[in-house]
């Protein structure tokens, strides 16, 4: 049976940076020409959850605040998974670490054979949750994404070294936020960038986090405080 490509899948996006403080730049990469969602534009590392990734264990869980907004309308497993993919799709397109040292028990899954050969678990509390987008309707693929930040101090392997990334984004560079919009980015990488500007220097996670919402009807701009039912629908 044939997957339907319209239909909306879950994924998490994650936005290193480094010296913030200072001069803060972001990783990023370009995508392919052939790619059927967002070809040749750049964009953080990030994609869909799978399965899987719900079961997966973590070396330590979200912060109690992120963890209730993920939370927020999803169940259990999903709330679990997406971190665990953000961690992985991490991993898998840029070569990049985030995790703690520690020994899998049992069988590892195979999309997690690589990673967990480095002698690590998969480390989510430094993932800060600092927006989320729905994909408007009528695109080649939808998807409800999660983007993170996550400070590169905080990830275990050489943040420059990205022998071991798999070749689905090419030109992977660390990119100064005063020069980043001078590349060809989606329109929604462009609006999470301005998040990150204004969150470039602040450590705190955010009082709360945007949600641009595009469904069938109409398209909001929400904000997730982290309580059951609370949103509002301005910045």
């Amino acid at each position: 049976m044939s997957t339907d490509k319209t239909a909306i899948r879950n994924a998490s996006t994650v936005i290193v940076i480094r010296d913030r403080m200072t001069s803060p730049a972001i990783l990023m990469g370009q995508r392919g020409a052939k790619a059927a969602f967002m070809p040749n534009k750049f964009v953080f590392p990030g994609g869909a959850v799978d399965p899987g990734d719900a079961h997966i264990p973590l070396a330590t869980p979200l912060t109690p605040q992120c963890a209730a907004r993920i939370g927020e309308d999803v169940d259990a497993a999903l709330a679990h998974a997406i971190p665990v993919a953000a961690v992985r799709e991490l991993w898998e397109e840029t070569g990049l670490i985030l995790g703690r040292k520690g020994a899998w028990e049992g069988d590892v899954p195979p999309d997690w054979g690589t990673f967990a050969a480095t002698g690590h678990l998969p480390h989510a509390e430094p993932l800060q949750f600092v927006f989320r987008a729905l994909t408007p309707p009528g695109r080649p693929r939808r998807f409800d994404a999660r983007f993170f930040l996550v400070d590169a101090d905080d990830i275990a392997s050489d943040p420059d070294d990205f022998d071991a990334a798999c070749d689905e984004l090419s030109h992977l560079q660390w990119v100064p936020l005063t020069e980043a919009r001078r590349f060809d980015m989606p329109f929604i990488t462009e609006v999470v960038l301005a998040e990150v500007e204004a969150r470039a220097r602040d450590l705190n996670a955010p009082a709360s986090v945007p949600y641009f919402k595009n469904n069938d009807e109409e398209s909001l701009f929400l904000r997730l405080k982290g309580h059951r039912g609370e949103y509002t629908d301005k910045p």
